[in-house]
């Protein structure tokens, strides 16, 4: 919305308000309707209506996915993911659902269970979505060294996935609104490579259900 159309927004405002408390309009504090009219070149119903669109757009802008009570990492997550342009809760829910089944959003985690540093994970996948490939497992801590980050934490390893062509490959169709936790769990097999498909889909539904968007 234009600077001049936020000014015509405040000058009714505040004729509203200034009606509402008994001060009448013109008295030298705020111009009468017509006055407004005069000075601004057409009526109030046409402001109304050539602003409330963009109002509405504006205000839709500012409401995202949230997930209550869920834990600090899937927040970080659920976040950067929006701040990507992903916006469809379906899609969301799946990205969130397959790192579920990876990792349990435990960032420290090796396979297997063990809860340690990345350097001390000497075998099978680390992290939130279990790099396991040596040149995938190699890059993420490559990665988090040129950016002075530490690759254990969530916010490194959500900066590198970003980063991979595995992602940059798929991050198109997470973008594209309205498909299936199907579909998306397709593009989500090409991103990860799993070989078990394991809680993923049951965990993509119970995501869906509990994001709100506000």
């Amino acid at each position: 919305m234009d600077s001049n159309k936020r000014s015509i927004i405040r000058k009714l405002a505040a004729i509203a308000v200034i009606g509402f408390v008994g001060i009448p309009a013109g008295a030298g504090l705020i111009p009468t309707l017509e006055q407004f009219q005069e000075e601004n070149g057409y009526g109030t119903e046409e402001v109304v209506a050539d602003t409330t669109e963009e109002v509405v757009e504006e205000v839709e802008m500012t409401k995202r996915w949230v997930l209550p009570n869920g834990s600090h990492n899937e927040k970080v997550v659920l976040t950067a993911l929006q701040d990507r342009g992903i916006t469809d809760r379906i899609a969301l829910a799946v990205v969130l659902g397959n790192i579920r089944q990876e990792s349990r959003f435990h960032s420290n985690i090796c396979e297997g269970g063990a809860r340690v540093n990345y350097h001390s994970c000497r075998y099978g996948g680390y992290g939130l979505i279990q790099w396991t490939t040596s040149d995938r497992y190699r890059g993420l801590g490559n990665y988090a060294s040129r950016i002075g980050g530490n690759p254990s934490s969530v916010e490194t390893q959500v900066e590198y996935i970003f980063k991979e062509r595995q992602w940059l490959d798929i991050e198109a169709s997470l973008k594209r609104n309205g498909h299936s936790v199907g579909y998306y769990m397709n593009k989500a097999y090409y991103w990860l490579g799993w070989g078990h498909h394991g809680a993923r889909t049951h965990f993509s539904h119970d995501y869906a259900a509990r994001l709100v968007f506000k």
